[in-house]
């Protein structure tokens, strides 16, 4: 917490690009550099830009597959155990053994969408560190731009490259247009 006297601590630098493709080799500069938390900001998708930063496959998606595994499970558990061990009652020349998992298909298949839904949206949220109710770079009047023609790169502070002058060196070096210190906001 600061006071009135002291600034809140750095989040990082943000720097405006020109234009995508300088942003784009920019991030590949970054990138070879050895930055491992930043993150850039544009308008629109650049085509490559995961690469240029260096991201990989998101975890995500096995997460969502063993959700739906689960949902697979539990359902053919609820369903099965009682039709068929528990409560074995034979109604329309329905069989007692496991030729009955078909009329369980609807439940399976319901409940292995529902957990692989809400497993993709808890551990998307998870992995991207939401909810987050503001983030520092919102601060800055010309991030404003992000959402029509800006295009922005952020570098933050708890990065190991990091230093506020070299770091600022560095992307003026890479066309930088405008630098400028973003502070965490004050609680």
């Amino acid at each position: 917490m600061s006071t009135p006297f002291t600034q809140p601590p750095v989040h990082g630098i943000v720097a405006e690009m020109p234009s995508a493709q300088v942003l784009f080799h920019a991030a590949e500069k970054l990138r070879d550099r050895g930055f491992k938390h930043w993150d850039v900001h544009t308008p629109f998708p650049i085509h490559g830009m995961d690469a240029a930063m260096g991201l990989k496959k998101s975890p995500v998606g096995y997460f969502v597959f063993f959700g739906g595994l689960t949902g697979s499970l539990v359902a053919l558990t609820l369903a099965g155990y009682p039709s068929i061990i528990e409560y074995p009652l034979i109604v329309a020349g329905k069989p007692l053994n496991l030729f009955t998992i078909p009329a369980f298909f609807p439940i399976i298949f319901e409940l292995t969408i529902l957990l692989s839904a809400f497993t993709a949206v808890g551990s998307l949220l998870a992995f991207s560190g939401l909810p987050r109710w503001n983030h520092p770079v919102f601060n800055w009047d010309k991030f404003a731009r992000v959402s029509d023609d800006g295009f922005f790169v952020l570098i933050e502070a708890k990065d190991a490259q990091f230093n506020e002058k070299g770091t600022a060196k560095l992307l003026a070096e890479l066309g930088a247009t405008d630098i400028a210190l973003v502070h965490e906001d004050p609680i």
